[in-house]
């Protein structure tokens, strides 16, 4: 079996796709990464064949920060290098409409990474959940809407045949969705649409390099004082964190690194123990830190509760509400609200000295690490690919998913909700 991992380039979405990618290469599929030039060093270090997306018409298409507009070039680029191989199935990252598009010409299923939790309206169950989490107007609801009106843009500007879209089947979640969460992480009693189900985290990234953790470890000592690391994500025009985690770490007992990502100007006052690094890992600067800091992104939350890490989150826009308060509901994360507080660094201590909120997350995230992830991913992947799955056109020219029941492939029965 041919495969193209085609996710976003950035490493949130990359390196879940290159754990998969290596865990089918372990089964002798032949799997190749389809990614902007930039991402080369870690597809080398993963093993793994690259394609450059600018080579096949893709410049610009792979990053998340332009995800809204580069459906088109993107579609190009998988499209081009999926016949190529050719792919028998397309991987790819949540947000990848272009690459979801691809796989509809190509005729071809498409297996999508998801978040660490489901961010897109549920089938079922969530009537009372709230639309505006931690205060922040980002509602699941508002998100399937904007999502499902990007996609439409998209395909429109493709000129490719219209979609009838049933609730539930929403076409960006592509033949099937793989959350990297666990299902604490969902609203209690909500059930995922039928294209939806859980595998982990999926986790890989680049070693890091030796030299540069002994000089870090230096750095730290020379502190002596706890360290908690603190991962960026994007503000979106959203206030800066960069007053709160001054008056964190001026005076007091931690210390602070600070990955700063997609982030943009970072503001430390001198005075302050923060030391900014952009570096391709995570991994062994959290097992040296006491807590962990950040808005909410699947990455940083996936890596502190795999090495049980608290979590404080901070959620600024677009996918970071949600998921940062399926953590707080799930008991192993504390909503730290933006401003500066009166005792900034005392939310530090108390989560420190909780010992409820520890047990919680080395629970959730004992189960995370058993959970497989990689294998059942794997899993997916060749189900989908065997099932043979093609997009057929309807009598009235629109398309649809055909080739038999999805649930069957995925989950080895036929859909409980299928007519008899």
């Amino acid at each position: 079996m041919k495969v193209l991992l085609c996710p976003l380039s950035d490493r949130g979405y990359l390196y879940p796709s290159i754990a998969v990618g290596r865990e089918l290469a372990g089964r002798g599929h032949e799997v190749h990464v389809l990614a902007r030039a930039t991402a080369a060093p870690a597809v080398a270090a993963a093993g793994l064949p690259a394609l450059s997306a600018e080579d096949f018409g893709g410049t610009g298409a792979f990053s998340v920060s332009h995800w809204v507009d580069a459906a088109p070039a993107q579609y190009l680029a998988v499209l081009r290098a999926g016949r190529h191989l050719p792919a028998d199935v397309l991987v790819t990252s949540v947000l990848s409409l272009g690459a979801v598009l691809a796989a509809e010409t190509l005729d071809i299923p498409v297996v999508v990474l998801g978040f660490a939790a489901h961010i897109w309206d549920y089938r079922s169950g969530a009537d009372a959940e709230p639309t505006s989490p931690l205060g922040i107007p980002a509602g699941r609801a508002f998100i399937s809407r904007e999502t499902l009106r990007l996609y439409t843009e998209a395909r429109e500007g493709l000129r490719l045949p219209a979609l009838s879209v049933t609730p539930g089947e929403e076409p960006y979640l592509g033949t099937v969705t793989l959350l990297r969460g666990h299902p604490d992480l969902e609203y209690p009693g909500a059930v995922l649409p039928e294209r939806v189900r859980h595998v982990g985290p999926c986790a890989w990234e680049p070693p890091a390099d030796p030299g540069w953790l002994a000089e870090l470890q230096g750095h730290v000592d020379r502190i002596g004082k706890p360290m908690v690391y603190v991962h960026l994500g994007r503000v979106f025009g959203g206030t800066s964190p960069w007053d709160r985690l001054n008056a964190m770490f001026t005076g007091g007992v931690f210390q602070a690194l600070v990955e700063q990502g997609r982030s943009t100007e970072p503001a430390p006052d001198p005075r302050a123990d923060l030391l900014v690094v952009r570096v391709p890992w995570m991994g062994p600067l959290i097992e040296r830190s006491v807590l962990v800091l950040t808005s909410g992104t699947s990455a940083p939350v996936l890596n502190a509760l795999l090495r049980s890490r608290p979590l404080g989150v901070s959620p600024n826009g677009s996918e970071q509400p949600l998921l940062a308060e399926a953590c707080r509901r799930a008991g192993v994360a504390v909503h730290i609200p933006p401003g500066v507080s009166d005792d900034p660094a005392g939310v530090l201590h108390a989560m420190r000295e909780d010992q409820n909120l520890h047990q919680r997350v080395r629970r959730l995230g004992q189960a995370l690490a058993a959970s497989d992830s990689c294998a059942r991913a794997a899993d997916a992947v060749e189900d989908v690919a065997s099932a043979g799955f093609t997009r057929r056109p309807r009598a009235d020219g629109e398309t649809r998913v055909a080739a038999g029941s999805l649930h069957a492939a995925v989950a080895g029965g036929p859909s409980p909700d299928a007519p008899r």
